[in-house]
């Protein structure tokens, strides 16, 4: 009897890159003011823009290898857009940095569900100035497909660039895709603020997409944009016009109804052929949802997936889109793609907002791409009351804690140089007395927070008032939010329910702002008694009970027992949490050596962030002006590089531990 045969692959054997896509890439600024006119809004949102540009980023959000095909200004914008693509899994190794044009730029408002105004800044800008001599026919092969949107056959250039892109695919069996991604106003068809008109018939744009749509095997429009491609009134009789000039797969993006493919000859009324359908939901933002639904449709048919089941992940991404802020930062990931349609198959009342599902939310914070941290070894010098007593006590002026802090910044930065820790390196400031060192300390690729509490409230109070959201609101995005909290499972009913409505709120805070939170949890000794062993497990038991899922948890040293319940706890509640980091309490380096190598064997653990045990004695002499600032960074130079020897020599210890204790787990297994 004969095996089932596999079905042959749309692509070519033996591809780097899933796909190469050329056009538009640029910064999009998104009114945070939803339903206000574009003349009144008064802060914006930046995100990576661009339709070529966000279906790269969907792709590679969806698990595929994309490669970016553009240009970018040597500017700051043009930065943030590579940095930004990079992070997400893009390979932007032939995004060009032009040395005379800026990178383009959009602003779009929301003011109804109909209506969103939007501005190309987009005048001789990079991405139009791409050019053949930027890539080689070796790239294109290296593909099993090329993507070009339609702004990029709108002038001379790029129809130029394009059209060579296009032979170089031919030549060496790149499937190749063409989103029509129509928009009149960069056709010249409008006046140059319109960006908003979606549709201006011209028989000469008409002509020129006719030209070119013979040299693609997939095209994807709205209906719109099959009529300005067929150059017809009625979409049937477009489609038909289409079909007369390409053999290519036809994908007719319908809105809120779906999709319809056309793999043939086109009917003669559309309602005949299968509409594939999607999740109906509430809209806030249709800008990008075209995109999300492209990267959709590849993240299947560039697997060799059914048709039927690439139109399900394009309505579903899209869905999602359409529902939130922005566009490429809106791309679901799989995890999210999964839940999505299995809650929607199950309960689509429930899912026609997938804006308030709270998993969904957590799942699109979560499941995306990250830096991820096996270790951070940190420097705490957050403190505020304490450098405040240090120089009431040597009768230094308090406007030397700045200075102070900054020379904590050249010793961190000393020490990463020294030990090759980039990538490692930890530091909590504060912006009381540190301002200046967080300014200093942020770009330099450092694991940063900053504390949010007012020193030693019990209940928790916030260092800056009530409205934690608007102190979010002015920090950079890559801080992450500290707050330590004296909470214990068992105190009064009273301060504990307060304690958790100001967490709650924090909480909610940084989900909106985007940032991480870190939050340090030490159990106050309740009538005076020692804490039960069971104490700091039982406390983020019920923070996560009453749904707090912190991105990272600094924890007091344990002992082997303890952690192995943080261990089991954190991965049965919270499997994508980063992880642990160690507090210091003052401790002799001593001390926190023995904590360490409880610590080390933890599967959560990632490192430590101490304090007064590295700045204290320095700080005195300094403040007193027995030492200066080069033997001040000296000394917490030795005591930081002390505790880092420490707490590496204990992993190496622990991880030595691991290997012969897991071979014979396999040697009994295997008897």
């Amino acid at each position: 009897m004969a095996l089932p045969s596999t079905p042959p692959s749309r692509f070519a054997s033996a591809r780097s890159r899933d796909i190469v896509c050329l056009g538009r890439l640029g910064v999009d600024l998104y009114a945070q003011q939803v339903g206000a006119r574009l003349e009144d809004v008064s802060t914006f949102a930046k995100y990576l823009g661009g339709s070529s540009a966000n279906i790269a980023f969907g792709c590679a959000r969806l698990g595929l290898n994309p490669a970016m095909l553009t240009r970018v200004g040597d500017d700051h914008m043009g930065r943030f857009l590579t940095e930004t693509l990079t992070k997400e899994g893009c390979d932007t190794s032939h995004v060009r940095i032009d040395p005379e044009r800026l990178t383009a730029l959009v602003l779009l408002g929301l003011k109804d569900r109909e209506t969103f105004p939007l501005i190309f800044y987009r005048e001789n800008c990079a991405d139009m100035a791409v050019d053949a001599g930027d890539f080689d026919e070796a790239f294109i092969a290296s593909s099993k497909a090329l993507l070009i949107t339609g702004t990029h056959f709108s002038t001379e250039q790029v129809n130029r660039t394009s059209l060579a892109a296009l032979d170089h695919a031919r030549r060496n069996n790149v499937r190749t895709v063409l989103d029509i991604d129509y928009r009149p106003v960069l056709w010249g068809l409008t006046g140059k603020a319109d960006g908003e008109t979606r549709f201006v018939a011209s028989a000469g744009v008409s002509e020129h997409l006719q030209r070119i749509l013979p040299r693609f095997d997939l095209v994807i429009g709205t209906e719109e944009e099959f009529r300005i491609a067929g150059g017809k009134e009625a979409l049937v009789d477009a489609l038909k016009r289409v079909r007369e000039v390409t053999p290519a797969t036809l994908l007719v993006k319908r809105g809120p109804l779906g999709c319809q493919i056309v793999d043939g000859a086109v009917p003669d009324s559309l309602d005949t052929m299968p509409l594939q359908r999607g999740v109906e939901v509430e809209v806030l933002n249709v800008l990008g949802a075209g995109d999300a639904f492209a990267a959709g449709f590849l993240s299947g048919w560039l697997r060799d997936a059914p048709l039927e089941d690439c139109a399900r992940a394009a309505n579903a991404c899209g869905a999602l889109v359409v529902s939130r802020h922005g566009c490429a930062p809106a791309m679901p990931t799989p995890a999210e793609l999964d839940y999505f349609l299995r809650e929607a198959a199950a309960d689509p009342v429930r899912m026609r907002r997938p804006d308030r599902d709270a998993t969904l939310a957590r799942l699109h914070r979560v499941t995306p791409a990250r830096k991820q941290y096996d270790e951070v070894l940190g420097f705490a010098f957050d403190h505020r009351n304490q450098f405040f007593d240090l120089a009431q006590q040597t009768g230094a002026s308090e406007a030397r804690i700045s200075h102070l802090k900054n020379l904590f910044v050249d010793a961190v930065a000393q020490t990463e140089s020294a030990l090759g820790l980039q990538g490692r390196i930890g530091v909590l400031i504060d912006d009381r007395y540190g301002q200046d060192a967080l300014n200093a300390a942020t770009g330099r690729d450092w694991w940063i927070g900053r504390p949010v509490e007012l020193p030693g409230s019990v209940p928790l109070v916030f260092d800056h008032g009530r409205s934690i959201g608007t102190t979010l609101a002015a920090w950079p995005i890559g801080h992450t939010v500290k707050c330590l909290v004296q909470f214990h499972p068992d105190e009064p009913l009273e301060q504990r329910l307060e304690q958790e409505a100001q967490l709650r709120a924090l909480y909610d805070a940084v989900q909106a702002s985007g940032h991480e939170l870190l939050l340090e949890v030490i159990p106050p000794k309740l009538d005076g008694k020692p804490n039960a062993p069971d104490t700091v497990c039982r406390a983020l038991k019920r923070l996560y009970n009453i749904g707090l899922y912190p991105e990272w948890w600094k924890l007091e040293p344990m002992d082997a027992a303890q952690w192995r319940e943080i261990d089991a706890l954190i991965a049965g509640r919270d499997p994508h949490c980063r992880g642990v980091v160690l507090l210091g309490l003052s401790a002799p380096i001593e001390q926190l050596t023995s904590g360490f190598r409880a610590a080390a064997a933890s599967q959560t653990c990632r490192g430590f962030t101490v304090g007064r045990t590295i700045f204290y004695e320095p700080s005195l002499a300094w403040l007193a002006g027995e030492i200066d600032d080069k033997e001040l960074i000296s000394r917490v130079r030795h005591a930081f590089e002390t505790l880092i020897a420490a707490w590496r020599a204990a992993r190496t210890q622990a991880r030595g531990a691991e290997r012969p204790a897991a071979h014979a787990a396999r040697e009994e297994k295997a008897a």
